[in-house]
């Protein structure tokens, strides 16, 4: 059997590969999955890839699998792991933080103001794939990133850094990197000019740093050896997707509750009314990853923050007997009552705080209203993906629970009548952004085909 495109999607602790053929007609189709146990930790990503695409190959039936092209994405290894680093907090620290997050990144440090040495100390404790530095909108500032510029150069620091401040930096820190034998991509600000957020080059950048330098991470020196195209952070390639879904069916977010982290995105300009009222930028496309708001790694840590008492009265058991025995994949049917109600407070707690608020101050004029945050009232689209909200029975059930969260309009949250909701079911989201990437026609395709046709017949047949 001869198929087009394999997708390997190569997770913490689990390795899927999707395939995909009718790429270069006028009817791509998603032919099917494999999957297998992550190998890194055996020194050999390969291992798991191998036994992923035979897994495939056995549940297609057939002897023999040829392929036309291999591409991935991966968040094993630790993912990509970055610094990011810019002269003013709200400013471009957050500019830069908010590029990397986009691209994928789990941002290990952010830090504000000239590098100190207690910083530098931290920079090397996390040990970062790559370090994004800012600092200075264009024609601004120029001290502040230079002296940033050099500290990095001068600490015991291999991961290549990003600059992307000041543009009249570029020469003088080019000199500097050069000079020191360090590795270093120079692209646009990510904060030009005051109240302008400018991330997409800065995303575009780290995903090519990514591809180059994730070989490098333990595990994965042999990814090469099969993977012939694209290779992604896996939250990035979710972003990708989200951007391309966003021209097919307007403004969404999406939804991805894992094992150990809640991810958001939202792709959205907000409403002309709300953006009167920002008092800060915010990206078009924005990230937010909740690191204590997973369905396994940090599920009773999740559950504290519901409150044992509330979960209780919720589900009508106890709590702690379930705990004793939870399994990543509900095993009973009190472990999947519970992991229902978590799946539900995973996502609004997730949601809560990637959306922005109102805020009204008093002052000699009277009440002034503002608002802070992402302006999500514009989204007329939730997209579920992730094991939980595409796997889960009673998912839908979780899903119009999630779309009324903001029905006392407390956050820049559209109400749940004007929401429709849009489910990644064969869960491949993040292959077609892969896919994206060198395919845009075919993803478009499939991403009508699987992800808002079946939604629609799903609604349909209800």
């Amino acid at each position: 059997m001869k198929i087009d495109i394999l997708i390997a999607e190569i997770g913490s602790t689990t390795t899927i590969v999707n395939a995909f053929d009718g790429i270069y007609g006028d009817n791509p189709v998603f032919v099917g999955y494999g999957a297998s146990n992550t190998s890194v930790a055996l020194g050999d990503v390969q291992i798991g890839l191998n036994s992923a695409i035979d897994d495939l190959r056995q549940k297609l039936g057939t002897q023999t699998l040829e392929y036309g092209q291999f591409l991935a994405s991966s968040s094993a290894a630790g993912g990509l792991r970055m610094t990011a680093h810019g002269l003013v907090y709200e400013m471009t620290a957050k500019a830069g933080q908010e590029a990397a997050l986009g691209a994928g990144a789990n941002i290990q440090l952010t830090t504000a103001g000239k590098l100190t040495h207690e910083d530098l100390i931290e920079i090397e404790a996390t040990n970062p794939n790559l370090i994004l530095l800012a600092g200075g909108t264009d024609y601004g500032d120029k001290e502040c990133a230079l002296f940033n510029a050099k500290a990095l150069c001068n600490a015991n620091l291999t991961a290549p850094v990003i600059y992307c401040g000041n543009i009249q930096n570029q020469s003088a820190v080019k000199r500097m990197f050069a000079e020191a034998g360090r590795e270093l991509y120079i692209t646009e600000n990510v904060y030009p000019k005051l109240d302008a957020i400018n991330i997409e080059p800065a995303r575009m950048i780290i995903h090519q740093a990514f591809e180059e330098h994730i070989t490098k991470a333990p595990g994965m020196a042999q990814i090469r050896n099969l993977v012939d195209g694209a290779i992604m952070p896996t939250p990035g390639a979710v972003m990708e997707c989200a951007n391309l879904l966003n021209k097919l069916v307007g403004d969404l977010m999406v939804i991805d509750i894992g094992g150990a982290t809640t991810d958001i995105h939202s792709v959205t300009a907000g409403s002309d009314e709300i953006t009167m009222l920002q008092t800060n930028p915010e990206p078009f496309a924005k990230r937010t990853v909740e690191g204590d708001l997973g369905m396994y790694v940090n599920a009773r840590n999740l559950a504290e923050m519901v409150g044992f008492d509330k979960l209780r009265r919720e589900i009508g058991m106890d709590i702690e007997p379930i705990f004793d025995n939870y399994h990543p994949i509900p095993q009973t049917s009190e472990q999947l009552t519970l992991t229902h109600r978590l799946a539900y407070h995973a996502a609004t707690m997730a949601i809560a705080r990637h959306a922005g608020v109102l805020r009204h101050t008093y002052g000699p004029r009277g009440r002034q209203t503002h608002a802070e945050g992402k302006d999500l009232t514009a989204v007329r689209h939730i997209v579920a993906t992730g094991g939980a909200l595409t796997r889960l029975p009673n998912r839908n059930k979780i899903m119009e629970e999630i779309c009324n969260i903001n029905n006392a309009g407390a956050m820049l949250f559209p109400k749940s009548r004007q929401l429709q909701i849009l489910e990644d079911s064969h869960y491949i989201m993040a292959s077609l952004g892969v896919l994206a990437k060198v395919q845009p026609e075919a993803s478009a395709k499939l991403l009508q085909k699987y992800v808002i046709g079946q939604s629609e017949n799903m609604e349909l047949n209800a």
